[in-house]
Parts: C-alpha cells; sequence; structure tokens
C-alpha cells in the first residue's frame, strides 16, 4: 500500500534497510554491492531498491537531507512497510582532534538542536541512542577489516550553515565524535515505533581544522563503510539466529 511518499508495495522492502542521504547513493550502493536488484519507489526521485548482498535480502533508500526529511521515510517504513532496522550511511563534520577525515564515526548517542524528540516526547529530555546490537556489530565488523573507528556521541544540527560560530568548539569540549544532520531524528522515531537503528558515517572534512577531502576519497571511504554497514547486517544476524 503506498504511503504519500513511497510507492513501493507491501513486501517490497527488506526487513532491514540503509538510508544514504543522497538517493542517487542509494542506487549507486544498489548497483555496486546487491545482486537481482529492483527498484521498489521513484517518488519524488527519493530512490529506493531491494536486492541481496551475499543471499541475504537488503533495502537501501535514500533520506533526504535534514530530521524531518530522515523523519518522514523512517517513519513509513516503519509503520507502512514493516521495516525493522534502519541504519544510516552518510558523512559527517569533525571537531574533535583525534577524529580525522576517512575514519569511521558510529553515533552511539545523538544529541541535537531540533525539537522533534522533544515534541514526541512531552517536552522533556529524551536520550537519543542507537540499538546497541547493531552498534556492537558495526565496531567489530570496523575492527575486522583495520578501519579506524570512533564511538561515541555525534551531533543532529538543524542548520548547515550555522551563525552560532561558537559551536564547534563547544561541541569539541563534549567530546562530540561527529557532527551531520538525522541522527537523532531517525533514533527518535525509531524508539517511537519500535524499531533499531544506527548512524555510521565517514568523516568528510574537519570543521576547525579546515581539512578535507577530495571527490574521489570521499568515493573510496564510502565504499569502506559500505562494507563495514553490510557485514554489520550479516553479523547481526548471526549473532540473532
Amino acid at each position: 500500500m503506498a504511503t504519500p511518499h513511497i510507492n513501493a508495495e507491501m513486501g517490497d522492502f527488506a526487513d532491514t534497510v540503509l538510508m544514504p542521504g543522497d538517493p542517487l547513493r542509494a542506487k549507486y550502493i544498489a548497483d555496486t554491492y546487491l545482486e537481482n536488484v529492483r527498484q521498489v519507489n521513484d517518488v519524488r526521485n527519493m530512490f529506493g531498491y531491494t536486492g541481496t548482498y551475499k543471499g541475504r535480502e537488503i533495502s537501501v533508500m535514500g533520506h533526504g537531507m535534514g530530521i524531518p526529511s530522515v523523519s518522514i521515510y523512517a517513519k513509513e517504513l516503519i509503520t507502512d512497510y514493516g521495516v525493522k532496522s534502519l541504519i544510516r550511511v552518510g558523512s559527517c563534520g569533525a571537531v574533535r582532534d583525534d577524529v580525522n577525515v576517512r575514519d569511521v564515526v558510529i553515533g552511539m548517542g545523538a544529541s541535537t538542536d531540533s525539537k522533534v524528540n522533544r515534541m514526541r516526547f512531552n517536552d522533556h529530555d529524551f536520550a537519543a541512542i542507537a540499538d546497541f546490537e547493531l552498534t556492537q556489530h558495526a565496531v567489530a565488523a570496523a575492527k575486522a577489516k583495520n578501519v579506524p573507528v570512533k564511538v561515541g556521541n555525534i551531533f543532529s544540527a538543524d542548520l548547515f550553515y550555522n551563525p552560532q560560530t561558537e559551536m564547534a568548539e563547544m561541541l569539541k569540549r563534549y567530546g562530540i565524535v561527529g557532527v551531520e544532520m538525522e541522527a537523532a531524528g531517525l533514533y527518535g522515531v525509531a524508539a517511537e515505533f519500535g524499531a533499531r537503528a544506527m548512524t555510521i558515517c565517514t568523516v568528510s572534512d574537519h570543521i576547525l581544522k579546515g581539512d578535507s577531502l577530495s571527490s574521489a576519497d570521499r568515493q573510496t571511504t564510502f565504499d569502506d563503510m559500505m562494507l563495514i554497514a553490510l557485514d554489520t547486517v550479516l553479523r547481526d544476524d548471526a549473532a540473532r539466529a
């Protein structure tokens, strides 16, 4: 049954969906890593695909930019299509001295300047956290591939161009491992509707040092992260079998 934002049919999505922000990135993931791929969504060009990875059915779909966008797609995937696990695969900025470009960051928790989780939590503070088992398997997958990984609290910002220039130093002081725009909303939706969620990002730039990756380097680090994310799904299946 189609929703206002997804025109797939029930059963078109696997129980686990990998979610990059860019719908063209979703197409790249499907074309590069999945077999027997079929497109299941094209509303607003927010492409969604389902295929298999090493025999395991997995879906991938874009979620757009920002908490409002990811919240729409995550909610409908969970409540209308029965998706059980959502893994955001994206990029982030760094503020800490020990986090560098090319590192992989896993958001164990997600702070935010958005009010969305207070709205859903009766104006109280909600601790937006990732699913522990998915996080544990992602860390193991990264270590197995010898990929540097930092695990901790990330910050989901409502504004990409933030006029509060002192924010970066404050985030560094509080030990934030990465700055992005979606995880806190994704974790809130998953908690509200009984699903599991995790965010894994590559560090594409360092906000305070001024370091950034070229487009070619961004692709290489994204591919490293994707192999970790896919291995996470397989490790999670094995642990839950």
